[in-house]
């Protein structure tokens, strides 16, 4: 029989608004859960073990995601698919992240450092009335407890072969003074393919002491596997990697290497080098992308000797890619991959504006991340094929580095 879903919702809101013990918390997953079945059936065409033409994939399990209520806590189970995926409308999918805010924020407004936006965003929450010290410090220490928990899980059950490094700034008040604080973050492609976000971080600058803190926390953790480490050339960074991810290669981040030498030309010369410097990432073979460096800095030398060295000299991290599957080039070439996470933390943070101390700036951060990593694992598509990926294990061939089909089939 199909569910009235309009009904059933009167019904949860009602729900909500009562206070009548354990019956009405186990009422209110009831209906929760069927509404969520209700929604899957019409989004894959078929009912649980229904035979139907319309069908488009089938169910795949369950995994478990927690939400609070007025009637309590509920314990859901969100249908997971073979193909695509699937998040219920009637959930919120940032629901961690809105009360992260929501806990910085009134963080903030407690503190003193609240600006007319803080205080237009605290009343659109709803607490214009104002809440209690002890209610922001209960929120706080839950979003601490779970992004903690997160930071500090271990990642020993899987191997890293890449990993990526890179930070956003924020603003945060230290010392009764407002200063850029960098979010540093790490996520990596494990050996199946899947990404995950590894560990972040929140500090005063970016020097070589904060990322061998950094690095030398994750292996702690479990971290290993790690051939290929990617970034910007960061102060201090390469010397971390260098003295902590022990046998692993760097590859340069390209784009923010373009950006540096755009920076030491004309702008009317600009597209003119970018577009030439693309074309040493454009070849097919590694010897070729190395013969190209060779062509294209020769070239742009006999109009900046400068742009010239550059590339040389960052010819070995630039091409560090050079030495894994080519099919795997474009996704490991650039810290691209985590400028959307960087886009995310900024949008949120940006709210902010500034942010009471360290701690509220790396809680908020932290649950976007949280996000985005669950995202991740629920996606049905993984970041790098496996079987390209296990071609990590077992080195390929010259001749096979040098056909690329030969990696891709």
């Amino acid at each position: 029989m199909a569910l009235d879903q309009s009904a059933l919702l009167e019904v949860l809101d009602a729900l909500k608004v009562a206070d009548v013990g354990d019956r009405v918390r186990q009422a209110a997953e009831t209906i929760y859960q069927a509404l969520i079945e209700a929604e899957l059936t019409a989004v894959i065409g078929a009912a649980p073990h229904e035979r139907s033409a319309e069908r488009t994939t089938q169910r795949n399990g369950h995994r478990a995601r927690m939400l609070t209520t007025t009637a309590g806590d509920l314990e859901l189970r969100i249908p997971k698919l073979r193909t695509g995926s699937f998040f219920p409308s009637l959930l919120e999918r940032r629901r961690r992240v809105d009360q992260a805010l929501f806990a910085v924020v009134m963080e903030a407004y407690l503190h003193g450092v609240s600006t007319r936006k803080v205080d237009d965003l605290v009343k659109a929450l709803g607490a214009d009335t104002g809440i209690s010290k002890s209610e922001v410090s209960r929120i706080c220490a839950d979003l601490d407890a779970e992004v903690g928990a997160f930071r500090d899980r271990s990642l020993a059950e899987h191997t890293f072969p890449y990993v990526f490094l890179d930070a956003t700034y924020c603003k945060a008040r230290v010392n009764r003074r407002v200063i850029s604080q960098a979010v540093v973050i790490a996520t990596g492609v494990r050996a199946d393919g899947w990404r995950e976000v590894l560990g972040f971080a929140v500090g005063d600058s970016e020097d070589g002491a904060f990322w061998t803190a950094f690095l030398r926390g994750l292996k702690a953790r479990g971290l290993g596997g790690v051939q290929l480490v990617i970034s910007d050339a960061h102060t201090g960074l390469k010397h971390a990697i260098t003295a902590v991810v022990l046998g692993a290669a760097w590859q340069r981040c390209r784009v923010h290497f373009l950006r540096n030498v755009l920076a030491q030309i004309p702008k009317a010369s600009g597209e003119m080098v970018a577009a030439a410097i693309r074309t040493i990432f454009a070849q097919p073979k590694a010897e070729m992308v190395h013969d190209q460096l060779d062509v294209i800095a020769g070239m742009l030398g006999r109009q900046s000797a400068k742009v010239e060295t550059m590339l040389r000299d960052a010819a070995t991290d630039l091409l560090a890619f050079t030495s894994f599957p080519p099919s795997h080039w474009k996704k490991i070439w650039s810290t691209n991959p985590l400028e959307r996470l960087n886009k995310e933390i900024k949008r949120r943070t940006d709210v902010v504006g500034v942010f009471p101390n360290p701690e509220a700036l790396l809680r908020l951060a932290g649950a976007v991340l949280v996000e985005a990593h669950d995202e991740w694992q629920t996606t049905d598509r993984r970041y790098l094929s496996e079987a390209t990926m296990a071609t990590l294990t077992t080195p390929p061939t010259p001749e096979e580095l040098a056909t690329p089909e030969l990696i891709t089939a």
